[in-house]
């Protein structure tokens, strides 16, 4: 497979994290052992398992850590969401992140069936 940093989706999950980090800077500061940690967790699983994947003994075990990935970026998305109905974020400042999340997900999708 070659090296992980070659991965667009890896490199795009990273770019992802980053986003998922600036805005939990800005929750509530009683939120710094609940939501922020819960949300930023979830986003840096997503990398994880991407990165983790390749490193195991086949494509089948890759893909299944890419399906953990998929799941990490719904948890992340719903933390996001609840953020913004609890009022701990803009709406706005959101939309940007889902759609980077939207893209990272489509090309999780892409490279699990690539991996077929």
């Amino acid at each position: 497979m070659g090296s992980i940093q070659g991965l667009d989706v890896w490199r795009r999950s990273l770019d992802l994290d980053e986003m998922v980090y600036r805005v939990s800077d800005r929750f509530s500061s009683s939120e710094k052992y609940g939501m922020t940690v819960q949300v930023r967790r979830s986003t840096c699983s997503i990398a994880a398992n991407i990165a983790e994947g390749p490193a195991r003994r086949g494509t089948r075990e890759f893909r299944q850590f890419l399906g953990m990935a998929s799941g990490s970026l719904a948890e992340m998305e719903t933390f996001l969401s609840l953020a913004v109905r609890l009022g701990m974020a803009e709406d706005e400042e959101i939309k940007h992140t889902l759609v980077c999340s939207d893209e990272v997900g489509r090309m999780l999708t892409g490279l699990k069936r690539a991996l077929r």
